[in-house]
């Protein structure tokens, strides 16, 4: 508590050990890495895995239980997505693998050694000005074993299939960006009846329409499962959309744009034989941007798809603007990583790893609990910033707060005791130099590759 307590209010420390100058954190700075390291321990290292999903279970049900219902629209709103960890110079920390970092250069390869998370958050809802508040429910590690598709879908399923939240028998919908409209990810959560996924789509992806129904004796041979080619591409190929909407939004400088959507329904995309697509129809959409002068503000539209059983129960508009709150995951990502110091933690050990990612969207959830508490503190060239003439409660303002915060409030947490000094290593002691792991490289499709030398 008292780790989470120093998180929630550092303003000052750039490495993970400063937190112990933290007047909340009361102990010494070797407690720190105690804390990470208890945080989660497996009773069984044979089933170090399963022990760790039920306490992330049991994480998801305690913030959960603080979650507000929904008021202004008829769903539950949340997310997925990736971020990478590198890790070039740890060569002794395992499970390394080839995950993207945006790289600025142009030339260079969006390419880095190391790990992959992959965030489930809530978004709560927000009017004009609000800030990018989420709620993170579950961090999980995305393994050399697995994809981060698969991983998505196996938190979203423990989300809907769980009876004792909030979420199940409720319309609940996930917002993605391009990677996960794609068939692995699709076709493992096309099972769940209450949920809806409303994804981004590359510009040159081919879909298809609903064969054309059989009139009279069905011929012999296979049975045709998909009709005529939808090449976002090929305008030609779009026809008439079955539907059309217009809205208009302000940007933060003032402007107005207006929005023109238009829907095609009962749309396919080709899946395989493990996974057919051809029973999962779905909409798409296609979004333009324009000015007060008609000009196209973005040069390419945004095609976004609808998939779901309860896809129907959306209106246009209410997908368009579902999707334009999944950027407030990125926001959670960047101040995650430079101000709780979700990337700073340097050490060997996997499993202490994830315990310190856990830590941290604690720390986060907290500083979300104690927006209403806090209080704007901006310094004197933000005094002018359009969020502190609106009196913006931004999660940076909250870290700012939060240690007068705390220290009204109080914590639960124990204070410590003195135990006299340690008596340290034995003498003559002499520890092992940890064996240097492989970067493994993923194959396609089952292909194993063999491991890179570190």
């Amino acid at each position: 508590m008292d780790l989470i307590d120093a998180l929630s209010s550092n303003t000052t420390a750039r490495s993970v050990v400063e937190l112990s100058l933290n007047s909340l954190f009361r102990r010494e700075y070797g407690s720190i890495h105690n804390a990470i390291a208890h945080f989660f321990q497996a009773s069984d290292p044979e089933k170090a895995i399963e022990e760790r999903r039920d306490y992330e279970r049991s994480l998801i049900w305690l913030v959960a239980s603080i979650l507000p219902e929904p008021q202004q629209r008829k769903f539950w709103l949340v997310g997925i997505d990736v971020t990478p960890l590198p890790r070039p110079f740890a060569p002794a920390l395992g499970d390394r693998t080839f995950v993207y970092q945006p790289n600025t250069i142009r030339g260079n390869k969006p390419v880095a050694i190391g790990h992959q998370y992959s965030a489930l958050v809530f978004f709560p809802e927000k009017g004009p000005y609000a800030p990018p508040w989420v709620v993170p429910l579950s961090v999980r590690r995305v393994s050399s074993e697995q994809t981060s598709n698969k991983v998505g879908a196996d938190q979203i399923g423990m989300l809907m299939a769980d009876l004792a939240l909030p979420f199940y028998g409720q319309l609940c919908v996930q917002v993605e960006d391009s990677s996960y409209s794609v068939v692995p990810f699709l076709g493992r959560i096309a099972l769940h009846r209450d949920l809806v996924t409303v994804a981004r789509l590359r510009g040159n992806r081919t879909l298809y329409r609903l064969p054309p129904p059989v009139e009279g004796k069905r011929p012999r041979g296979h049975p045709a499962w998909y009709g005529a080619r939808f090449s976002l591409k090929e305008p030609s190929t779009w026809g008439e959309p079955d539907e059309v909407a217009t809205t208009t939004f302000n940007t933060r400088q003032g402007r107005t744009y207006q929005v023109h959507l238009a829907g095609w329904h009962n749309l396919l995309m080709r899946g395989t034989r493990e996974l057919p697509m051809h029973k999962h129809p779905f909409t798409l959409i296609r979004i333009l941007v324009l000015d007060e002068h008609g000009q196209l503000v973005f040069k390419r539209a945004m095609w976004l798809i609808v998939f779901g059983q309860r896809r129907h129960e959306l209106s246009l508009v209410e997908t368009w603007q579902a999707y334009g709150q999944r950027y407030d995951e990125e926001h959670f990502f960047r101040f995650g990583k430079q101000r709780l110091l979700m990337d700073a933690y340097q050490t060997s050990d996997v499993e202490h790893e994830e315990n310190w990612w856990q830590i941290v969207s604690l720390a986060y959830v907290q500083l979300w609990l104690a927006r209403s508490l806090a209080e704007a503190m901006p310094r004197r060239w933000e005094r002018h910033l359009p969020q502190s003439k609106n009196k913006v409660i931004t999660p940076s303002f909250v870290q700012r707060d939060f240690a007068r915060i705390i220290q009204q409030i109080g914590t639960p947490a124990k204070a410590p005791k003195p135990r006299g000094k340690s008596p340290g290593r034995a003498k003559g002691t002499r520890l092992e130099r940890r064996e240097r792991q492989p970067v493994i490289k993923k194959g396609r499709k089952g292909r194993k590759s063999r491991p890179k030398a570190a």
